[in-house]
């Protein structure tokens, strides 16, 4: 027997890793001599670093970079390890580790001024460790700069009218005047990029980065019309300096345009997170021969449909004809709706009303219940 477990990590309280060790130990308990292959995945956002470093016993790097306010902070991104058995060594990057809006206290948010630099600076030592394939991750950022901050930390020249390099922020692309992309890294040219991205949001307008996502970041109505200008002159210039006119292109006003910057400077191409991680750690090969595909993550509920782990692990396993139980922390009212999309059965670990507190720091114990008891009614099924 053959039992593959991908699931995504429980946020606040157990990685990817950790979630599939304990669905393991609890299968493993009840059913000793199958054989378990642990993939532990992500969607593109927050832990897909982690998880993917696990699944592919690779490495951690950290180092000090330019915090979204332009104060040094500790950052991080992933290089792939044995496991992967892509062709070209594979860095992954989730923007929010430099220029992630829990950096900056809630009282000092402000997208006019913060920036996207120390996002560059992962980038750049990336590269300067031979590293040819870069997997980033957007979301949860502090910036609404277009990428502009990004871009400069790679050696592109962003000049004001009086030829001096552009200040940080959102507010100062209303200042661009002129791009010079001569000193860019060499070696970007020699290294492919893709870019978690699972919003379809333009540049600009009223479903644009500045009126969408710069409110949680600190914008108020006024900042909003700001930075929007701001953006629409930023696209203008990138357009006249010969690089595509993207801004309308899905996913252009991610994380506050970097969407754009990517595709701009980096000449990325834009992929929602799931097919990326899928395809990365090779779930499909992995799960070839298995009787038994289990996933999860934190919370199941409606909006899992949308492009979340269960459901990019549930497409795979469907694809080859096998079963998927999905575990989760909690199972919303609405969750049902997933047994309508590839997944066979939910169940969730929380065995009855907890103080959040509780459920967090009980989830290991709890999941380790919850799949020794869904192996002993696998156990009692395939008995039949």
């Amino acid at each position: 027997m053959k039992i593959v477990i991908a699931p995504d990590s429980f946020k606040e309280s157990l990685s990817a890793m950790e979630v599939a060790n304990e669905i393991e130990r609890g299968f493993r308990s009840v059913l000793p001599s199958a054989e378990y292959i642990k993939v532990p995945v992500a969607d593109g956002g927050e832990g897909t670093v982690q998880s993917m470093v696990d699944a592919t016993d690779g490495t951690i790097i950290t180092l000090d970079v330019t915090g979204p306010l332009g104060d040094k902070v500790e950052a991080f991104y992933g290089i792939l390890g044995a496991g992967f058995k892509g062709k070209k060594k594979t860095a992954v990057i989730e923007m929010a580790a430099a220029s992630g809006l829990h950096l900056v206290t809630e009282d000092k948010r402000n997208p006019l001024i913060t920036t996207s630099y120390g996002t560059g600076e992962l980038i750049v030592d990336a590269l300067n460790r031979g590293i040819k394939h870069i997997i980033i991750g957007l979301g949860g950022s502090a910036t609404n700069d277009g990428g502009a901050g990004m871009a400069q930390a790679i050696g592109a020249h962003l000049l004001n009218s009086a030829g001096k390099a552009l200040s940080p922020g959102g507010v100062a692309l209303a200042e661009l005047a002129s791009i010079d992309l001569t000193d860019l890294h060499p070696l970007i040219t020699k290294c492919t990029f893709e870019v978690a991205c699972d919003v379809n949001n333009p540049l600009c307008g009223e479903k644009g980065a500045s009126a969408i996502f710069g409110p949680q970041k600190g914008a108020t109505p006024e900042m909003v019309l700001q930075l929007d200008t701001a953006l629409g002159h930023y696209a203008d210039i990138i357009e006249r300096s010969g690089i595509a006119d993207n801004r309308n292109t899905p996913g252009a006003g991610a994380a506050g345009g970097m969407g754009l910057g990517v595709m701009s400077f980096l000449n990325a191409e834009l992929k929602p997170g799931i097919d990326i991680v899928m395809q990365t750690v090779n779930l499909a090969g992995l799960s070839q021969g298995a009787d038994l595909v289990i996933t999860g993550e934190g919370r199941l509920d409606s909006q899992t449909l949308h492009g979340k782990t269960p459901m990019g692990v549930a497409g795979v396993a469907k694809a080859q004809g096998i079963k998927v139980i999905a575990i989760a922390g909690c199972v919303s009212d609405d969750a049902n709706i997933l047994l309508e999309h590839g997944i066979d059965a939910l169940f969730s670990i929380t065995p009855r009303a907890l103080p959040l507190a509780e459920v967090l720091s009980s989830a290991k114990h709890n999941l380790y219940s919850t799949a020794k008891n869904i192996a002993a009614l696998y156990a009692l099924s395939a008995a039949k």
